[in-house]
């Protein structure tokens, strides 16, 4: 039985400008995910991917076309509603961690809770549940600058979790690491997708990540476009 689609995107269109002339960055995307699926997302730096992911990840706008989420149109929200669908549906993995320096490790986990309002005791075992699932049982109560590379990024995913959400959006989770050290976040990213189930989108330039995804799509001349 086919599982349900969490994302249906049809015709995006992104462009900036740079003051003297417009760069069309998407043209035209179209791109189905359904829940629970991994894909990665490929191509050259520069050519969009992570404004593709932004605007998935409802940071960001498309100029035109549609993008359902769980087969509402998220355009048509008002900024309160993104937001909540951000905090509850979308977690967020990016290359440089995004901690927050003055907090340990189980204060960064729990911060997204905090936000929506939840600051019952259920929230911080939850968040010491998931570090100890990502293997920082014994680092809950250091700060970011006490924890290597691999460990923030552990701590960032474990952040990404924390309100169970529909998909986990990284973007390069492993382009800040050492190549052992990457190679672990990759199979810890994957490993939690088919235990938990939790759709998985991966911007990457890494070939290693990028084969073990259920999917493969380029973005090229500003489309995507399915790969081998």
């Amino acid at each position: 039985m086919n599982e349900p689609r969490l994302y249906e995107l049809t015709d995006l269109w992104k462009s900036f400008s740079n003051g003297t002339k417009v760069v069309e960055v998407l043209r035209g995307v179209n791109l189905t995910v359904n829940q629970g699926e991994s894909v990665a997302v490929i191509g050259p730096s520069g050519v969009g991917k992570s404004t593709l992911l932004h605007i998935m990840g409802l940071l960001d706008k498309p100029i035109s076309g549609t993008l359902l989420l769980k087969g509402t149109d998220v355009r048509q929200l008002s900024e309160s509603a993104r937001a909540r669908i951000r905090n509850k549906s979308i977690g967020f993995v990016f290359q440089f961690f995004q901690l927050l320096p003055e907090f340990t490790a189980l204060e960064n986990v729990v911060m997204p809770g905090l936000i929506a309002g939840d600051r019952g005791n259920g929230i911080v075992e939850r968040a010491r549940s998931l570090l100890e699932t990502v293997g920082l049982a014994d680092r809950v109560g250091h700060r970011p600058g006490e924890l290597s590379g691999g460990e923030q990024q552990r701590v960032a995913i474990a952040r990404a979790l924390i309100m169970n959400p529909d998909v986990i959006l990284a973007d390069e989770p492993t382009g800040n690491l050492d190549p052992d050290t990457g190679e672990e976040i990759e199979i810890l990213l994957r490993d939690l997708n088919g235990s938990r189930k939790t759709t998985l989108i991966v911007v990457t330039h890494k070939e290693s990540l990028s084969r073990v995804m259920d999917r493969r799509v380029g973005l090229i001349g500003g489309r995507l476009v399915e790969l081998g």
